[in-house]
């Protein structure tokens, strides 16, 4: 079994499993100490920067950081109801055929029995290794399993816990980011603390300190080993691409290289030949080639010829009790339009800090099993159809938006299957004619028919296909047509 190596020549060999291209959709927990305030994503971090919200909030509810910290936040988690066998089946039901966990966050807390760090779930806080009891949960439904890890920016991310007040009654009082006997948590990264504060919301990211580099490495590693997952996913670009001195792009890229040859030679010894999948989000093709391309809450614009997965939320990136969610259509809007292009979805379901989902979410997950037991066929086990979609309207890519598609009657996205090709309608036609303008002349429709529904007559001429649709609809939600092709037409 020919192994890789970490290098750009050896990885560029890399060839996507045919299990992720197949499953389309797949569930992620999004969860760690961050839920504990309930107030929204990057919490240990701003809770260092006065004037946030996530500072008054802290200061309000726990005390100020120089008292009560971010170590104090990590002894309150308890996910004293986590039922991950409950939760992965409504994952199931709700259409994921892939399930990733996190692994740690930028805050530098793990989610399993680190050797290597001390503030981990089974030695703080819960007491229990998350990683772990989702990955059985995971098995026990036959679910890919896959983790994240958001270590790579930490060094830098979290400078600012040395930071101290610059008004107030605690003005020049240290924040407890400086105390020494917790230096291995928050970490010698002094040369790190961002001098502008009326800056804050830069984002900080990868650091050319090269003892944090190795100990990035080592936690990959250990983590590699201890869960063997099927997918690995890196918050940001192939660590650690803005290191100041190297000679070559493998030197520049070492750690990140040598992490992801880790990954893929331990797939092959259990699966004889490589399984993994390897996330993370440099456009650019001698890097995303490596592995799949990953991009957060936003997605392409057309086809890819290579698969790729856009990783999104129902709502904040961790549990915030003050954001709306996005509603079942949107979700399900965005995951036609991703599929069509050759893309996966990686949704994030919010869990609270007790490892419980609310109300809201619950909703969200049964409405999307619906439409999946009426539209999956439309999606799972596809590919790209010529061209992924006809009509008037596009998503917009603009960074992190994913504001909804004011869709119409002519907006349709496609996928393929064998001689099927299905026509998703994102707008519903008033009198129920739909036309479909993309087929060629010499693709000789022979029928049509209504997932969750009867065949339906048609007519084509020139390419048009006209479809008469019911009265009645069978979901509230996308409708899809399978048109069958007549073989030998391309």
């Amino acid at each position: 079994m020919e192994k890789f190596t970490g290098s750009f020549t050896s990885l560029l060999q890399y060839q996507c499993p045919e299990w992720f291209r197949n499953a389309k959709f797949g569930i992620w927990s999004h969860w760690g100490p961050q839920s504990v305030p309930m107030a929204g994503d990057w919490y240990a971090r701003s809770m260092y920067i006065q004037g946030t919200p996530q500072y008054h909030y802290h200061l309000r509810h726990y005390g100020h950081p120089s008292r009560f910290g971010y170590k104090d936040i990590c002894m309150l988690w308890k996910a004293e109801k986590f039922d991950p066998d409950g939760l992965m089946d409504l994952y199931v039901k709700a259409g994921a055929r892939y399930f990733v966990g996190q692994a740690m966050h930028h805050d530098h807390f793990f989610n399993y029995p680190s050797r290597l760090n001390r503030f981990n779930s089974v030695a703080v806080g819960p007491y229990k290794d998350i990683v772990g009891m989702w990955k059985a949960a995971a098995e026990k439904h036959g679910l890919p399993f896959g983790l994240t890890e958001h270590l790579g920016a930490t060094f830098s991310w979290w400078g600012v816990n040395k930071w101290c007040d610059h008004s107030g009654p605690y003005a020049g009082v240290p924040y407890e980011g400086n105390d020494p006997a917790y230096r291995d948590f928050y970490l010698d990264n002094i040369e790190h603390v961002p001098q502008d504060r009326a800056n804050t919301k830069a984002r900080p990211w990868y650091t050319s300190n090269t003892k944090f580099h190795d100990y990035w490495l080592a936690v990959m590693k250990e983590v590699i080993d201890l869960y063997q997952p099927d997918l690995l996913y890196s918050d940001g670009a192939l660590p650690f691409g803005e290191r100041e001195v190297a000679d070559t792009e493998d030197a520049k890229f070492a750690c990140g290289l040598e992490a992801v040859a880790y990954l893929y030679n331990k797939s092959a010894e259990k699966h004889g030949k490589n399984q993994a999948v390897y996330n993370q989000k440099d456009y650019r093709p001698e890097i995303y080639r490596i592995g799949v391309l990953d991009i957060e809450k936003s997605q392409l614009a057309r086809i890819s010829e290579d698969p790729w997965q856009t990783d999104t939320c129902i709502g904040n990136w961790f549990y915030d009790a003050r954001l709306e969610y996005k509603k079942p259509e949107h979700i399900i809007e965005m995951l036609v339009d991703i599929v069509s292009k050759n893309g996966n979805m990686l949704l994030n379901i919010l869990q609270k800090p007790d490892g419980t989902i609310d109300d809201e979410t619950r909703f969200i997950l049964e409405e999307m099993a619906s439409w999946f037991s009426v539209c999956g066929e439309g999606i799972y086990g596809t590919r790209p159809w010529r061209k992924f979609g006809e009509g008037d309207s596009r998503v917009v890519i603009d960074g992190f938006k994913e504001a909804k598609v004011q869709w119409n009657s002519s907006d349709f996205r496609f996928t393929a299957k064998d001689s099927t090709i299905y026509a998703f309608m994102l707008g519903m036609p008033e009198n129920h004619a739909v036309v479909i303008k993309s087929l060629a002349k010499e693709e000789q429709v022979t029928s049509v028919h209504l997932l969750g529904g009867a065949k339906l007559p048609f007519h084509q001429a020139f390419g048009i296909l006209t479809v008469q649709l019911p009265e009645t609809m069978p979901t509230k939600y996308t409708n899809c047509l399978a048109i069958e092709i007549k073989k030998g037409n391309s």
